[in-house]
């Protein structure tokens, strides 16, 4: 009887030693969240909204293509590449009147593949701006999320 209870021992170490080699490695297999895949989402993302925000402040219409958005992003913790976690992106991009304009926003990226982008500094207007009549609007530059394919 000893012995039996033993093989059911060693079954179910054997089994936790499994699992944790198995949730070990799982931990250190490359992330999908590389600056590749931020840094093309931030940029469509960032394009759309300013094409919406033209439109809402009663400018002349100009296409998210038009922007030309260019996006560097580094992950703020150092040694890491990849992940989830905090990034900062350096967009640079043609303004409407096409000046070159360069913001830089503070990311939190998950690990689902969506991001909460911040505009840091006030290079962007704050979080409100005001329309040619006067109206006052949400700046969609400000603070924005989105996502991206993780697979």
């Amino acid at each position: 009887m000893m012995k039996r209870g033993s093989v059911v021992v060693r079954a179910g170490v054997r089994y936790a030693f499994t699992l944790a080699v198995t949730i070990s490695a799982a931990g250190c297999s490359p992330s999908p969240i590389t600056s590749a895949r931020i840094e093309a989402a931030i940029e469509r993302t960032f394009a759309n909204l300013v094409e919406l925000q033209v439109f809402r402040l009663g400018l002349p219409r100009v296409t998210a293509p038009d922007f030309a958005v260019t996006a560097i992003c580094r992950r703020q913790t150092s040694g890491k590449e990849s992940g989830s976690g905090e990034w900062t992106c350096t967009l640079v991009w043609q303004a409407p009147d096409r000046r070159t304009v360069r913001d830089t926003f503070d990311l939190f990226v998950a690990t689902d593949g969506c991001f909460t982008a911040s505009a840091s500094g006030e290079g962007l207007g704050g979080p409100t701006l005001t329309t040619k009549d006067g109206r006052k609007v949400r700046n969609l530059l400000y603070a924005f999320e989105g996502c991206f394919d993780t697979t």
